[in-house]
């Protein structure tokens, strides 16, 4: 009668087997924000053939970048791409024959930190930073950190939205990234 419990104990070996764990739920990478140009940013500005004109110009409060030539050109919103449109059309306005420009970042506008983190403050962005990179840059979260509830203020247009962003996804230049706490 010894076989009694030897069967029971190899049934209960392959019925714990055949048990299914739960699979780990695999979300998608965010998706990488369309940069849009800001108050704050520099710009390197390459115009093919002329030395004078290309060099670093910085946004300002207005949007626009002050290019040698043709003045004010506003940029705010848009893409490097369509920046670089815009100073060739300017220049091309009388100025010069088919203007081949080039635009990009070679500094960004910072993002802000605060709330239940080490080192709340102002901190140079980089692109596609993430939340979680954010708050590691401010010296991660502090004991009493909700690490379910970070706001990000963004703004859009002429208004400041607040959004409700998980650890994974892509914070923006010029966020106002909040960490709340937890209360016991």
């Amino acid at each position: 009668m010894r076989l009694h419990p030897i069967l029971a104990l190899v049934a209960g070996l392959l019925l714990s087997a055949c048990a299914t764990a739960p699979k780990p739920q695999i979300t998608d990478a965010p998706q990488p924000l369309a940069y849009a140009l800001d108050s704050g940013d520099v710009l390197r500005v390459s115009v093919y053939g002329d030395t004078e004109i290309s060099g670093e110009y910085r946004i300002g409060d207005g949007g626009d970048v002050s290019i040698p030539l043709v003045g004010s050109v506003v940029v705010r919103g848009q893409t490097t791409k369509s920046a670089a449109a815009r100073v060739a059309a300017a220049l091309a306005n009388g100025y010069m024959r088919n203007p081949d420009v080039a635009v990009e970042v070679t500094q960004y506008r910072p993002f802000f930190i605060e709330g239940a983190v080490t080192n709340s403050g102002q901190f140079s962005y980089v692109p596609n930073l993430s939340v979680r990179a954010a708050v590691s840059m401010a010296g991660g979260f502090t004991e009493t950190a909700d690490r379910q509830r970070v706001a990000v203020h963004r703004r859009q247009g002429d208004k400041m939205v607040v959004l409700n962003l998980n650890l994974d996804q892509a914070i923006a230049p010029g966020d106002v990234v909040t960490v709340g706490q937890r209360w016991f």
